[in-house]
């Protein structure tokens, strides 16, 4: 039994699953590497060890590189893009003040929630428009 096969079909048995219990594709590529390295010491008997994880270390990189240009920048555009930014859907909006800016702080309902807002102090009533997001705070000018 060849050693040198056996461990490099281990190793990228153990990096497949690895990638299944972890997904990201970085593993699964590093997979690929290892069955290139695998075929090779496969066909070609005798190869150095130090060259077949010398090979492993370059296709790795080598196949991590062409899957973050050709794959993940081909990545399609969300027709949401802001789906999961709450926050941020709000820019635009015009509400009236709940709560009047007072020293650059207040508050505004919009929908059924209650948002800290920040921006130049103004009496409670006053329409403002969302015009910026900085995390959980509106950022407000007079509408």
């Amino acid at each position: 039994m060849r050693w040198d096969v056996v461990s490099w079909a281990a190793i990228a048995l153990l990096l497949f699953a690895a990638e299944a219990l972890a997904p990201g594709a970085f593993m699964l590529w590093m997979g690929f590497a290892a069955v290139a390295v695998f075929l090779g010491v496969l066909l070609i008997p005798g190869i150095p060890l130090l060259a077949q994880v010398a090979t492993f270390i370059v296709l790795s990189f080598v196949s991590i590189q062409i899957y973050r240009q050709w794959f993940r920048g081909n990545a399609r555009q969300s027709d949401k893009p802001l789906l999961n930014r709450r926050a941020e859907q709000l820019i635009g909006l015009v509400a009236p003040l709940d709560q009047a800016i007072v020293g650059g702080r207040g508050r505004v309902k919009l929908g059924d929630a209650y948002w800290v807002v920040q921006g130049p102090d103004l009496p409670a009533g006053t329409a403002v428009r969302v015009i910026a997001v900085d995390g959980m705070t509106l950022k407000v000018q007079e509408a």
